[in-house]
């Protein structure tokens, strides 16, 4: 087995493992259970704590505004599966740096929305976890459009550095701010960042804009006029490479070595001896090291000291020469005393175009799977990580899928989101799927439900007759034959079917009458499941048509019901009961054959064995119910003998 790279690090436990108490703990899906327990190697037993610890890996899934991530980020990658492979690579190229940008964009919407609430936020602990949880999400969209930049994008020579250019203007916003601060100030030119943010402007490549800031102290300064349009012409003429345009890049090249050879000229020459920020600024545009350095504080990350190094030094960079000036100028600008940070290496080994090594240590760095899952499943499509496979039959971009869809299955909403996500991965999704859909609690009914229409679509046929089989169970427990029943239904549980109709056939014993009518009136084939339910939905249809006064139709099916044995014995009487009206009636409904059947079923029922616990009081009743349906049939047999009779003179 590999081991890790770096030692895991501790999470401290408030109260807990004290007093040398030994700790007890449980594993559950996505958190951890753990507790004191009274176990003592000697000496007498000591009362343990009465708490129980919830330690979790992923709180941001908790989180309400990191949820919202969570549901667009997922509406993205569904849309991203369904993209051809037949497409054409030049279309899908741009659709796949579209979807990039619609993933950045929604970190950007939950960071600014993370920022407000840590404004507003009265409680300093929320506001501080929000404040962390905004950092982190910077990092993530840092990293995500690098490796836009370099990846996805696969920008060539020349628009290379356009992009980076990009990349660091997004991400060191504070430079618009103070330049915003300093031009709405009553003298810009006096103010004590407007050279500060002139810089920051040339470092950034941004020359008109530092131009226009320029201007201020050039109208001040009639004296220096000159040296002030010299500088104003050398950022105005600066070459900047137009991938959209008819030159080449070695022409490009070409006019880009003149003008670095007419700023050096002038810094050679003096020309802005006499002012020392304007003789920073030549020396930044020759590209000294030493002076760009000298900026750190608003150059703030190595990162952003490489691009300006390369926009002055190697504008036309191929991207293979990208990870020598990047481990460089990481050097130089930490020293050897600071030790790169987790966010400096990730970003070094995405300019060694070291992909593999990005997602293994943003997996170590980060505390959910949402970006490397989601960054990888667009890498993958892209073909860029055909060549990373794992030991354990499953590729990168599976197994990161498969453990963040697998986090989201412990939340109570979130969960329906995983669905999608296991659905596209080949290998294992089903069978993750199948595991963790066993796993969501069945609170209510309509959640039920919608587990159960996932399952059904899957045709993931043992979890369909698990649910409704727990369902069932539960509708029965709280008297609810109705429901009961039709979970049965849905389950193909013949056992449970039949016990569920014996449960309706005592009530109706008991009561007079049914319940959940809608229900026993349209069961259709599925009474067919059990002989019980059968005779459950021809009995209910009995009561029916009896009272839609079609006695006839009644009175055959009654008799069917106890010729064919369809009926349990133990209801017998309870059907000749039934016949009881039907023989009475002025009209005569049952045949001379009919009714020796039924007096056939009564004399069986009486010459059976007689139940041991039956009292005299029931045996009374049971020999007067027996003496009347007698007497009605012998009625009714004298008055259908007379009928047939007379039908056939």
């Amino acid at each position: 087995m590999e081991e890790v790279d770096v030692e895991p690090s501790p999470m401290l436990i408030p109260s807990a493992g004290f007093h040398q108490r030994h700790l007890g703990f449980e594993w559950g899906p996505g958190d951890l259970l753990v507790y004191e327990t009274n176990y003592k190697l000697q000496g007498p037993r000591s009362a343990g704590s009465p708490l129980v610890h919830v330690v979790r890996k992923d709180e941001d899934i908790c989180s309400p505004i990191l949820r919202k991530l969570f549901n667009e980020s997922h509406l993205i990658f569904v849309g991203l599966q369904k993209i051809k492979e037949d497409v054409p690579s030049k279309n899908k190229k741009s659709q796949f740096v579209s979807i990039s940008k619609n993933y950045r964009s929604v970190i950007r919407a939950c960071m600014e929305e993370l920022q407000q609430n840590a404004v507003s936020a009265q409680d300093g602990s929320l506001a501080s976890q929000y404040g962390d949880q905004v950092s982190i999400l910077l990092a993530i969209e840092l990293i995500w459009n690098l490796c836009e930049v370099l990846f996805i994008d696969a920008a060539p020579a020349g628009s290379l550095l356009l992009h980076l250019l990009d990349w660091v203007r997004l991400h060191k916003s504070d430079v618009d701010a103070r330049a915003r601060e300093v031009l709405q100030s009553e003298s810009p030119a006096q103010h004590q960042s407007y050279w500060d943010v002139v810089i920051s402007l040339v470092l950034q490549g941004r020359m008109d804009e530092a131009r226009q800031v320029l201007s201020k102290q050039a109208s001040l300064r009639a004296e220096s006029s000159s040296v002030f349009k010299r500088m104003d012409v050398l950022l105005q003429t600066m070459p900047i490479f137009n991938p959209t345009g008819t030159q080449t890049l070695t022409e490009f090249d070409v006019k880009w070595r003149h003008w670095h050879e007419e700023c050096d000229r002038c810094l050679q020459d003096n020309t802005f001896a006499s002012n020392r920020h304007l003789e920073t600024i030549v020396k930044i545009l020759v590209g000294d090291e030493d002076t760009i350095l000298e900026q750190k504080e608003l150059l703030s990350t190595w990162y952003h000291f490489l691009v300006t190094r390369l926009l002055f030094t190697h504008p036309t960079i191929k991207p293979p020469d990208l990870h020598y000036y990047a481990q460089s100028s990481m050097n130089m600008f930490l020293g050897p005393r600071a030790p790169p940070e987790p966010l400096d290496i990730i970003l070094l080994s995405a300019f060694e175009f070291d992909l593999h090594q990005v997602i293994k240590d943003c997996s170590i760095a980060l505390n959910n799977w949402w970006f490397v899952a989601h960054l990888t499943d667009l890498l993958d499509h892209c073909k860029l990580l055909q060549s990373h496979n794992l030991h354990f039959g499953s590729n990168l971009r599976e197994f990161l899928v498969l453990e963040y869809a697998s986090g989201l299955f412990t939340h109570h909403s979130l969960w329906q989101l995983a669905v999608d996500y296991f659905d596209h991965c080949p290998e294992f999704g089903r069978v993750y799927l199948e595991l963790q859909i066993e796993r969501i609690p069945l609170d209510t009914e309509r959640k039920a439900i919608k587990v159960l229409r996932i399952c059904e679509d899957r045709q993931m046929s043992e979890q369909v007759r698990s649910i409704c089989k727990i369902m069932a169970k539960r509708a029965l427990r709280n008297n609810r034959l109705g429901s009961a029943l039709s979970w049965s239904i849905r389950a193909k549980d013949a056992a449970f079917a039949t016990l569920i109709s014996e449960r309706f056939l005592q009530d109706y014993c008991n009561k007079g009458s049914f319940t959940d009518l809608d229900l026993l009136d349209n069961l259709g084939p599925a009474m067919l499941l059990s002989d019980r339910l059968t005779f459950l939905g021809k009995y209910r249809e009995f009561h029916r048509l009896y009272g839609e006064n079609r006695f006839s139709e009644a009175a055959k099916l009654l008799l069917s019901l106890m010729t064919a044995k369809i009926a349990p014995r133990g209801l017998w009487m309870t059907l000749l009961t039934d016949a009881l009206p039907l023989l009475e009636q002025k009209e005569v409904i049952f045949s001379v054959d009919q009714t020796y059947e039924l007096m056939s079923c009564l004399e069986e029922l009486n010459t059976g064995t007689k139940d041991s616990n039956t009292t005299d009081q029931d045996e009374d009743i049971e020999s007067t119910k027996t003496e009347l349906l007698r007497l009605a049939l012998a009625r009714n047999l004298a008055m259908a003998i007379v009928k047939e009779g007379t039908i056939e003179t």
